[in-house]
């Protein structure tokens, strides 16, 4: 008996050993984890803003950087989710803010005044857009060389108004965004490839809009990818859309099926945009 008590011992102080080896070798890998946090910072306008940066710390070299632009609701956990799956993805993700104080509602009367608060001066919307793109570059997981940027609905106009402006992107991914412009994209100006990522049923983005933006990239002899998804309204890409659209009146709604295409269909273009996979 006396013997059988001593080998479980043994083989319990082995085991305790093993443990503790393997938690050194190992602890740092096992700690890995992707990391946020909110970053509070001011655009050249004085207003002060709010980010949310999101990154793997598993990766220890330096990653893209991908600009994450709200839709007109505002600084919310949609874009927050949304910034978070590309960290898991590999990229360094930023959340901006275009209203100030991280504001977002869910009430369309609000969303409307807060846009178009900053759609009434575009200078507004470029200060605060270069605000967050001049955060993201300062961080130091960021490659600075390979930096995007994607955008929904009202933050679809943004990023593809930043590539209008030739601001440093690599490239832009607008997701059912605003498509209208008063400055016209120019070859000699945009730096950034452009994919647009629009749905067929969208009814807020009229056809006479996507003609237009197709006709003003043809114009400006400027390189662009648009892909259209069957059955897809305004705002398919966001589970509260449904929800959101009753609540409020407005023809937005939810589509799975395009949800998962349009992300498939950014995935493949920013891995060509960098020249490397995530």
């Amino acid at each position: 008996m006396t013997s059988i008590s001593k080998l479980s011992l043994s083989k319990a102080s082995l085991f305790k050993v093993t443990l503790t080896l393997a938690a050194g070798l190992y602890g740092s890998a096992a700690l890995a984890a992707i990391q946020s946090k909110e970053i509070p910072y001011t655009a050249a306008d004085g207003t002060k803003l709010v980010s949310y940066y999101v990154y793997d710390d598993a990766i220890k070299t330096k990653r893209p950087g991908i600009l994450v632009v709200h839709e007109w609701w505002g600084l919310n956990d949609y874009a927050r989710k949304r910034a978070t799956q590309l960290a898991k993805l590999g990229y360094a993700a930023l959340a901006i803010d275009m209203y100030g104080d991280g504001k977002h509602t869910e009430k369309a009367s609000e969303a409307m005044e807060m846009m178009h608060g900053v759609f009434n001066d575009a200078s507004t919307s470029m200060t605060r857009a270069k605000a967050g793109l001049e955060l993201l570059e300062a961080q130091p997981q960021v490659d600075t060389s390979k930096i995007g940027a994607i955008g929904y609905c009202f933050g679809g106009k943004i990023v593809l108004d930043m590539a209008r402006a030739g601001l440093p992107l690599a490239g832009v991914a607008s997701f059912h965004g605003v498509l209208a412009t008063a400055t016209p994209a120019q070859a000699s100006v945009v730096k950034a490839k452009i994919l647009v990522l629009h749905g067929e049923a969208d009814t807020m983005v009229k056809p006479a809009e996507v003609d237009a933006f197709k006709a003003e990239m043809k114009a400006g002899n400027v390189p662009y990818q648009f892909i259209s998804y069957p059955n897809a309204k305004h705002g398919f890409s966001s589970p509260a859309a449904d929800r959101l659209g009753k609540e409020n009146m407005i023809d937005v709604g939810y589509n799975a099926a395009a949800d998962k295409k349009s992300w498939h269909d950014m995935r493949v273009f920013f891995n060509s945009v960098f020249g490397e996979k995530h």
